[in-house]
């Protein structure tokens, strides 16, 4: 889920400047405190959710089909803060596109799914 409230502005920002911004969370994290998926979804973020007892444990992020952000990296206040944590940027395209297509699978997947 994301927790930290600088992210979720980022998010928030991005998608009111128009660009393409979807989310797919864990069920059970999304309502977690601190959690800001539901104030994401409320502002017309897309947001799926995997509806499931084992864990959406993906840390990714696609930008623009360009980059991709993976890693450890929880987006939470926790592992801004304190965490050891890494992120690897990845701008081979074929990581890219093999990220892509994992996305875009689970968002078809989870289409029943919605915050």
């Amino acid at each position: 889920t994301i927790t930290c409230n600088e992210i979720a502005d980022a998010l928030e920002a991005a998608h009111k400047r128009g660009c393409k911004v979807r989310i797919i969370t864990d069920d059970d994290q999304m309502s977690s405190s601190g959690s800001d998926v539901v104030r994401l979804a409320q502002v017309g973020i897309p947001v799926r959710n995997d509806a499931s007892p084992a864990n959406m444990h993906h840390k990714f992020c696609v930008l623009d089909g360009k980059e991709v952000l993976s890693g450890s990296f929880n987006y939470t206040r926790q592992a801004v803060l304190a965490n050891r944590e890494n992120i690897v940027i990845h701008n081979t395209k074929s990581v890219v596109s093999a990220f892509h297509q994992e996305f875009e699978h689970l968002w078809k997947e989870f289409a029943k799914n919605k915050c």
